[in-house]
């Protein structure tokens, strides 16, 4: 938790930057879809209907992505979603007002969670927060006839655990999924017991935790999402495990998808200010614990989020590498061709910490491979999309009813398939959850011998 100073000192600069910006409109206002032009798409062919590979959405949002049969299934999802419809205008209009109560305001109702330490291979320490409760209305079965799905969480780079973070994971446990978040070494009460911190886009600890994930829900499928800067982390597994993922769909909220590039640019001073601050905060319990590989005088000296990345990962005194080097090894992009998993990245235009999307989105991405998908809306802040009723985010309201299109998508193209086989092969009923993961792995004594965990109880 940052100091009250400092919380006080971002307050005043949000207040300044929402006196010098002028108010828009909330997320939607004002705009429509009309009905006869949604008629008309729905008409259309799969390649005259993503001509431009551009759809226009409720709640001024549109859709880019590759013309496929899945991008059909979930265009159709997305526009009869209740959570894009357009709404009023409110005091919540504006981008900055939007981040900042993203990343300053208190989380609101803890949920219960249980926490388990995983050891890594080379002795290090992860955490995963199970939330376990509470369920005030009650909860809703998501994969009927089937287990209850896994749901990921990895929260921003910065260790932060956002109050939309929570929120997402508790409409989660009400829709019917286990949500489970996955912390860094280091970040959010996760001892730093070796003193080697987590590189911005290095998957190696996500991959042992998704294992060890599959070993206690062996048969149940696993949805991941990821929040700004977390994003990298969950871009760089699927781009290295490919097809060999155990994730079934993926879902990245504002995500940093030109990473080098938003280092080297800056952000806005209370942006780069704030998170840097959050930054030293976290890391100075651990300092005496990194001078043998960091300079830590420097560290704690950096301005910037650049200098504070490249002195704790490129200027290491037993490994040094170059800047160039770092990112070679940690663009989240680097192995993206090689994603076998479908990906809704959810952005805005007016993403004060990002930038404008014209600079900052890959959108040729979109365009060309058929398992990303961008959701932009007009306006949302940074991981805000915040609306003015009580009710979640509507970002992930969105995630989940395109985890569910998905679910069904799947489910129908393996029954599509299976009137193709012949009866008598077992293997032909497989569900689809296997063909973009490996196949299942049954808790067996040596996995057991893997991993060694301890189990905590929180709030």
């Amino acid at each position: 938790m940052l100091p009250w100073a400092a919380v006080l000192a971002l307050l005043l600069a949000a207040l300044a930057l929402l006196l010098l910006r002028p108010w828009k409109r909330a997320v939607g206002a004002g705009t429509s879809i009309r009905d006869h032009e949604e008629q008309e798409a729905v008409s259309r062919g799969p390649t005259e209907q993503f001509r431009d590979r551009r759809e226009p959405l409720p709640g001024g949002c549109s859709l880019i992505c590759k013309p496929s049969a899945l991008a059909q299934c979930l265009l159709r999802a997305l526009r009869r979603s209740a959570a894009l419809e357009p709404a009023r205008s409110s005091w919540l209009s504006g981008p900055h007002l939007q981040t900042f109560c993203h990343f300053i305001l208190p989380v609101g109702p803890v949920p219960e969670l249980a926490r388990e330490y995983l050891q890594l291979a080379d002795d290090g320490l992860v955490a995963l927060d199970w939330v376990i409760g509470p369920c005030a209305r009650g909860r809703r079965v998501t994969n009927s006839g089937g287990l209850p799905p896994v749901l990921l969480v990895i929260p921003n780079a910065w260790g932060r655990l956002t109050r939309n973070v929570l929120g997402l994971c508790l409409l989660a446990l009400e829709r019917g999924y286990y949500p489970v978040i996955f912390h860094r070494r280091g970040h959010h009460g996760c001892p730093l017991v070796s003193p080697r911190l987590q590189p911005f886009g290095d998957p190696s600890d996500l991959k042992e935790a998704v294992t060890y994930i599959r070993f206690r829900h062996p048969a149940a499928p696993l949805f991941a999402v990821s929040e700004s800067s977390g994003s990298a982390l969950l871009l760089s597994y699927l781009g290295e495990c490919g097809s060999s993922s155990y994730v079934t769909g993926a879902a990245c909220i504002s995500p940093v998808l030109r990473c080098r590039e938003w280092f080297e640019a800056g952000l806005p001073w209370p942006y780069e200010r704030g998170f840097l601050l959050h930054q030293k905060i976290t890391l100075s319990r651990y300092a005496s614990a990194l001078e043998d590989t960091v300079d830590t005088s420097k560290l704690f000296r950096s301005v910037s989020l650049r200098e504070f990345e490249e002195t704790l990962f490129c200027h290491t005194k037993s490994f040094p590498i170059s800047w160039d080097t770092y990112w070679d090894l940690n663009d989240p992009l680097r192995d993206v061709d090689e994603a076998a998993v479908p990906v809704l990245c959810i952005c805005s235009a007016d993403d004060p910490v990002c930038g404008p999307p014209d600079h900052t989105l890959p959108t040729e991405l979109f365009q060309s491979n058929p398992y990303f998908f961008l959701l932009l809306s007009d306006h949302g802040g940074h991981c805000g999309f915040l609306r003015p009723d009580p009710m979640p985010a509507w970002s992930h309201e969105v995630i989940l009813e395109s985890f569910k299109a998905l679910t069904e998508f799947f489910r129908m193209e393996e029954r599509m398939k299976g009137l193709t086989r012949r009866r008598t092969s077992f293997l032909g009923g497989r569900r689809r959850w296997g063909g973009l993961q490996k196949r299942e792995a049954s808790p067996s004594s040596n996995l057991e011998e893997i991993f060694s965990w301890k189990r905590s109880y929180t709030r």
